[in-house]
């Protein structure tokens, strides 16, 4: 129930600002270790399998470097088509240590997802109006991620696993 006087519905200080669909927004790829997050790369338009290469030739190894794991990484990955078309599959064996698939939007599973929620609540703590704006606060957020915070998922791997078996692969807390 809203209170105020006849034919004033449409002055500016009765309205509230809205964008439908949400705003904007802006794909991203990630990566992260039990030390901290790696490098935060913005996808702009479609990503395919050459954009996931480049990706991938250009952010992973420098993401291991910058955490200091280089050569023992493994690389989790989602059962997505464009990652798993041949070309990214034959990289990812000469260049990585080890692969790990894993199901697609599985948080049960992949630690990084647990990582996309926590970014995603703080940046909704912001009043953003522009895409710029917006991959100046993912960028900033981004880095603030503890490192603390990143080996807790991943020291939570065992008991994540014990619970999807446990749970018949059904849903689970994580």
């Amino acid at each position: 129930m809203v209170y105020r006087t006849p034919n004033s519905e449409l002055e500016m200080k009765n309205l509230t600002p809205s964008v439908k669909h949400g705003g904007g927004s802006q794909m991203v790829w990630g990566c992260m270790s039990a030390v901290g997050v790696g490098n935060l790369h913005f996808i702009d338009g479609m990503m395919d399998k050459y954009m996931y290469l480049d990706i991938l030739k250009q952010k992973l190894k420098q993401s291991a470097e910058k955490k200091d794991i280089l050569p023992h990484y493994k690389l989790y990955q989602n059962n997505d088509p464009k990652l798993n078309i041949h070309i990214c599959r034959l990289w990812a064996l000469y260049q990585c240590p080890q692969v790990i698939r894993i199901p697609a939007q599985s948080p049960d599973l992949n630690p990084i997802e647990n990582i996309w929620g926590h970014l995603n609540n703080r940046i909704r703590k912001f009043k953003i109006s522009s895409k710029i704006e917006l991959r100046e606060k993912l960028m900033s957020e981004w880095d603030k991620i503890e490192g603390n915070v990143c080996a807790n998922l991943v020291k939570s791997m065992p008991k994540r696993l014990d619970e999807v078996i446990k749970c018949k692969r059904g849903p689970t807390h994580y």
